[in-house]
């Protein structure tokens, strides 16, 4: 049975302007200028720098022409005349083109630098090498086994198994433990271990010989557990010495490398470079925000369309084509003001956000200490400027700020609160910077445990629980006292 029925409902719908906001908001100053950059190629109607004329002003607000018409084509050329833009002749492909390049001519095409990789530049140690035929694709193989740390994470009877699956070389456990000893004599020192161990005696059997290093060689081949988890008693006892010897031995370990892989500084490893979106400066004691000049770039539109607008307008009989050609004109002189517009609006977003988190954290970037900073939340702030959470999210997860005391991620001043024996609310990051500050002030000797870590912080005025401080501990990547025991 059909029926016919009446509903009235009320619902929330973003527009495409607002989906463009919210989405150039997230972009942090290097993506933002690429966005710019793809507006600019898409829409011709869109130009750069300063504009002489008078803004764009949409004449056919009134729709003085078809707006049903379905435009389903795309211009490309941008540097045209009006005249020939509006007219009804059509220049065929060809004549555009040009066909008078000879095979011979230089190519100015950019070249792109390859550089050396890792395992590239093992391979080219591997050649001062004579191995056998059989050894020699063995011993490529496992260099190209190398991670980017330097080591070696199989097990010799699993490389066994692909050399001849793989590579068609049938070969035995001790054959290829043979040629993997080649390997490791490679540059730098310890690439090619198979764990830590191995990679640290490695190391120390490259290296002058002398009473120190023969006991560090010793330690980390019949007691590397021990070592691990700074038995430093029992190490005393089973190599029967004493603790400076003791202590010598350890300097020479900590002397090491447990990457050997990330001392290869090849020209092939990513940078990344951080721009910050905005700049906090203290002058004559009070704080100063900038924002990124590079976030307001000087955009404009193109008169050049504006006036293909206004020719039509003025133009006593309107063709069919003219009809399609100035409905795309009219549809990109929009786009690139709306895109404008938003470039303008996120402006304002950005300095407004950063400058509400700036006055919320006063005390902090006037003095540079973390203790000072205060418990502050996504909502603290969307309350004081009158906008969404969302909004704020999206301006502090990306954005980076430029302070007297380096480059912080905006979004790092942001923090839970607790109560402190004084009911007041004071930020985790607080709490979390005097945890550190007591630990590195510590007797290495007797490093304190969590439970007296978290006596020392009551005494101090911040009431927490040990699996508390467990948790900032780790979060702060501190090990536990057994492991911050020095000898």
């Amino acid at each position: 049975m059909l029926k016919q029925q009446l509903n009235l409902k009320l619902s929330q719908k973003l527009s495409p302007q607002q989906i463009q906001l919210m989405k150039l908001i997230q972009l942090p100053t290097q993506a933002f200028e690429q966005r710019i950059s793809q507006e600019m190629e898409e829409n011709p109607a869109l130009e750069g720098g300063k504009d002489e004329g008078d803004e764009f002003d949409d004449e056919f607000g009134d729709d003085t022409f078809d707006d049903n018409y379905d435009d389903g084509t795309e211009v490309i050329e941008t540097d045209i005349n009006v005249d020939d833009y509006l007219s009804d002749d059509e220049t065929p492909s060809y004549k555009l083109s040009a066909s008078n390049y000879s095979a011979d001519d230089e190519d100015k095409q950019t070249p792109y630098a390859s550089g050396t990789s890792f395992n590239q530049h093992l391979l080219q140690q591997l050649n001062t090498y004579r191995l056998d035929e059989e050894a020699e694709e063995i011993a490529k193989f496992l260099v190209g086994s190398v991670d980017e740390s330097g080591y070696i994470r199989r097990n010799v009877s699993d490389i066994v198994d692909d050399l001849a699956f793989t590579q068609n070389v049938f070969t035995t456990e001790e054959r290829v433990e043979e040629v993997l000893r080649v390997v490791q004599e490679l540059d730098p020192a310890g690439v090619a271990a198979r764990d830590l161990q191995e990679c640290l005696l490695i190391q120390l059997r490259r290296r002058e010989s002398n009473p120190d290093v023969e006991l560090a060689t010793r330690i980390i081949d019949e007691a590397f557990d021990h070592f691990t988890k700074k038995h430093y008693k029992k190490l005393l006892q089973k190599f029967d010495i004493s603790e400076e010897q003791l202590r010598d031995a350890i300097h020479e370990v900590e002397g090491l490398n447990p990457k050997p892989g990330g001392t290869y500084s090849g020209n092939t490893r990513m940078v990344e470079h951080v721009v910050p979106d905005f700049a906090i400066r203290i002058v004559e004691g009070e704080l100063e925000l900038t924002l990124n000049g590079r976030n307001a770039p000087e955009l404009h539109v193109s008169r050049e369309y504006s006036n293909m607008l206004k020719g039509y307008k003025e133009a006593k009989e309107k063709t069919k084509s003219q009809k399609d050609a100035v409905l795309f004109i009219k549809q990109k002189l929009d786009a690139a003001k709306w895109f404008i517009d938003a470039i303008k609006q996120r402006q304002q977003t950005l300095f407004v956000t950063m400058n509400a988190i700036m006055h919320h954290q006063q005390e902090y970037f006037l003095s540079g200490d973390e203790r000072k900073l205060k418990p502050m939340i996504l909502k603290d702030i969307a309350d004081k400027i009158n906008m969404d959470v969302s909004t704020v999210s999206r301006v502090a997860n990306s954005k980076y700020v430029d302070t007297p005391y380096g480059t912080k991620l905006v979004k790092e001043f942001f923090s839970e609160s607790m109560k402190n024996v004084q009911g007041e609310d004071v930020s985790t990051r607080e709490i979390k910077k005097i945890l550190e500050i007591t630990i590195s002030e510590e007797d290495k000797r007797k490093p304190l445990t969590d439970d007296k870590l978290a006596k020392i912080l009551k005494e101090k005025g911040y009431p927490i629980a040990r699996r508390t401080v467990a948790k900032y501990r780790e979060q702060l990547d501190l090990p536990v006292a057994r492991l911050r025991k020095e000898i």
